[in-house]
C-alpha cells in the first residue's frame, strides 16, 4: 500500500515564482521557457521576475507539460501545441454538454 498526497488547487489561488518551481519540481529556467512558449503566463507579466505570481491553474498545466515531455518525449513546442489542443477539446466538450442539457 502506498500513500498519496496532494494539494487542492483553485483558479483564484495564486503562487509565487519560487513556490511554483518548488510545487512542480522544475527549475526557474524551465518555467521561463514554458512562459516563452505560451504554456503558462504570470498574472502580471510586466513585473520583475522575483515578484511574478501565477494562478493555481498553472500548477496543473506545468505538471501536465512535464508528463507530456517525460512520457512521450515531446519538446516544448510540441507540448504547447498538445496543451492548446487539450484546452480546445475541453471547451468543445463543455459546449456539447451545455447543448445536451437544453
Amino acid at each position: 500500500m502506498s500513500l498519496l498526497s496532494g494539494v487542492i488547487v483553485e483558479n483564484d489561488f495564486s503562487v509565487s515564482f519560487a513556490t511554483l518551481c518548488q510545487c512542480c519540481s522544475v527549475s526557474e529556467e524551465q518555467i521561463i521557457s514554458m512562459i516563452e512558449y505560451g504554456i503558462i503566463e504570470p498574472l502580471e507579466p510586466h513585473m520583475n521576475v522575483t515578484y511574478w505570481q501565477f494562478s493555481g491553474d498553472c500548477i496543473i498545466r506545468i505538471k501536465t507539460a512535464v508528463r507530456l515531455q517525460q512520457d512521450l518525449g515531446i519538446n516544448l513546442a510540441g507540448t504547447a501545441l498538445a496543451l492548446e489542443l487539450l484546452d480546445e477539446i475541453k471547451s468543445l466538450r463543455q459546449q456539447v454538454h451545455s447543448l445536451q442539457r437544453n
